[in-house]
């Protein structure tokens, strides 16, 4: 490979993120793709895809549909395929079934010649001209060159320091949520369990564990370092803050006025749908009606922040966040539903990681075209009539806001990369998506080709 043709654009990672920007490309005359996962096949968080569960956005947020609605890999084309497309006319589901969206998924990357599964990317280096991969693959290794890379290399669980030993532990139940469905039949045979996290993941396996274990001894803990169960922010005007131009906004703010807003917006992305806590407290209420009040605890404001293991299970250390009162709370299994961080790239782009651009708090700078910065040697050498650059996808939140692991922006974020790689307006994206102003007022006209900005 490494003596053809570079490629225009090579992928590292095969989520729903860099899925779409394969899919959207596929439909770019001339354009030459290719991306590469470690995994068999596509698996989209194989560990909760629990029954019942749906998506937290509408089915167009699929891969393709908000920017490229005719395009057939369209989640309704897929519904049409399979003959489900009445049957999902019948059942009026906005919100699709979280199991439905990840066989969709898997139809699409099994049809699209240029996802390479049982691939590893192990580094990324520039040769001057291009960017090159180093491949494995069924023990052999070759190098592909390409003008334009994109990281999708997701996210990973996040395991608080203070509670690791559980994991690492054969003595213990314990596990990351992420990992929940394998273990699921041992944690509803336990004794006690404690589900740790107040997000949609941990609202979800309290409530399958809830469902699973017998009226009047259910013997679940639920714990949050929040202040209460808080829904996800999900009004109409509040979602405005999932629109391209709020990300561009975002982007613009200064970095110290970027950080202190983040975490204010906490309720965007790690809240609970109102549907699941519905169904949460109608559970506990409809076990209540014969035997009162059920063996559960609900308690939010509570950090954990230890825990010991002894011959008995699990003595979780707890700390009222609010009073700092310390107390503690003895269990028999972990499920931890603390969320997930970014994959760090630094190792993968080891070739130059020391030329990518940093913010003052060391993180990489990426800008409007979600592209990382790199320095003026490293980037004037990446020319040609494509441009060139490292772009990543689900990496920004630190630059473009709460949006970035939404697969609502997805189709729009892999439009804008295929846009900045072409250097023209392959997909015609909105100039204005929502009724809110952000800012003063000038909304943001990008010159796709150069990522010039005027107000208009």
């Amino acid at each position: 490979m490494s003596a053809r043709e570079p490629y225009d654009l090579a992928g590292v990672g095969l989520g729903p993120f860099n899925l779409s920007l394969a899919a959207l490309g596929d439909r770019v005359p001339g354009l030459r793709t290719v991306f590469f996962e470690r995994l068999p096949e596509f698996r989209w968080h194989p560990g909760l895809l629990l029954g019942g569960t749906t998506l937290q956005v509408p089915f167009l947020a699929d891969l393709v549909s908000l920017v490229d609605p005719t395009n057939p890999w369209s989640f309704l084309n897929y519904l049409r395929a399979v003959g489900r497309l009445f049957p999902f006319y019948f059942a009026e589901q906005w919100h699709p079934y979280r199991a439905e969206f990840d066989a969709y998924c898997r139809w699409v990357a099994s049809q699209l010649a240029a996802c390479r599964f049982d691939s590893t990317v192990t580094g990324v280096e520039h040769d001057g001209d291009h960017f090159v991969l180093t491949v494995e693959r069924g023990g052999a290794v070759e190098t592909v060159a390409a003008r334009n890379v994109v990281l999708g290399i997701g996210t990973a669980p996040v395991v608080p320091p203070e509670l690791a030993h559980l994991l690492a532990d054969d003595r213990v139940l314990a596990v990351h949520s992420a990992g929940y469905l394998p273990r699921r039949d041992e944690l509803a045979a336990a004794g006690r369990v404690s589900v740790i996290g107040s997000g949609q993941s941990g609202a979800e396996v309290f409530l399958d564990l809830l469902r699973a274990r017998p009226a009047g001894r259910e013997g679940l803990h639920w714990l949050a370092r929040t202040e209460a169960f808080t829904p996800m922010e999900y009004s109409r005007l509040g979602l405005e803050q999932f629109a391209p131009e709020y990300s561009r906004y975002f982007q613009q703010l200064p970095e110290a006025v970027r950080d202190q807003l983040l975490p204010r917006q906490w309720r965007l992305y790690k809240g609970i749908s109102v549907e699941t806590i519905a169904a949460v407290y109608d559970e506990l209420y409809e076990r209540g009606i014969d035997r009162g009040w059920p063996d559960v605890l609900l308690r939010p404001g509570t950090a954990v922040t230890g825990a010991d293991i002894g011959t008995d299970g699990v003595l979780l250390q707890l700390r009222d966040v609010l009073t700092g009162e310390a107390d503690s709370l003895a269990t028999d299994a972990v499920v931890l539903a603390t969320g997930y961080t970014e994959r760090p790239a630094d190792a993968l782009l080891r070739g130059f990681a020391d030329r990518i651009a940093r913010d003052g708090s060391g993180r990489a700078r990426i800008d409007e075209q979600f592209r990382l910065v790199l320095d003026d040697d490293l980037g004037g050498n990446l020319g040609g009539d494509l441009g060139g650059g490292v772009y990543v996808q689900n990496a920004e939140r630190h630059t473009h806001g709460a949006s970035a692991p939404d697969l609502g922006l997805g189709a729009w974020r892999s439009a804008t990369i295929l846009n900045s790689v072409t250097g023209k307006s392959v997909f015609d994206l909105p100039e204005r998506s929502a009724f809110t102003t952000f800012g003063r007022g000038g909304r943001p006209h990008v010159d796709p080709a150069h990522g010039r900005r005027a107000a208009v």
